[in-house]
């Protein structure tokens, strides 16, 4: 498998566990990535349940494992908004876009939002962006148009 470059047998013995340890290194590698999927996919199961504790605490999880995951900060907000905690709903939005600016379904979430406190600036601001952006969610930048031409009256 593994010539070196003597026969010594402490050599071949010394190359056969740096073999083992590769392949192990490896395959905790795979492992560690079935995990991170495993916390965000059981938290978007549990999300589409309505079991909105155990989703939050899976997408906590999957965030403390992979920081940039902008997709859990995502589900996080949608979990604040229903609980009405509107603190934490808008920093994890801005969270959302902080990692992925021209995220249609936060820009949008937000864009609502800052229109229902009375903040327009922001939300023409945040709009522009959704105008430039949008690929999924076209269909609601008429919706966002009409809400802000009203906010100028």
């Amino acid at each position: 498998m593994f010539k070196s470059p003597n026969n010594h047998p402490i050599i071949q013995s010394m190359s056969k566990k740096i073999i083992y340890l590769i392949i192990i290194f490896f395959v905790s590698l795979n492992i560690n990535a079935q995990e991170k999927t495993n916390f965000f996919t059981i938290g978007k199961k549990n999300f589409e349940k309505k079991l909105y504790d155990e989703a939050k605490i899976n997408f906590e999880k999957n965030i403390v494992r992979e920081p940039r995951d902008s997709a859990s900060y995502l589900y996080l907000s949608k979990i604040f908004n229903i609980k009405k905690q509107s603190v934490e709903f808008e920093k994890n939005l801005n969270t959302v876009l902080l990692l992925d600016p021209k995220n249609e379904e936060a820009l949008y979430m937000l864009i609502t939002k800052k229109m229902t406190d009375g903040d327009y600036n922001l939300a023409k601001k945040k709009f522009d962006i959704f105008k430039q952006s949008c690929k999924k969610l076209c269909e609601k930048k008429i919706e966002l148009n009409n809400l802000i031409k009203k906010s100028k009256n």
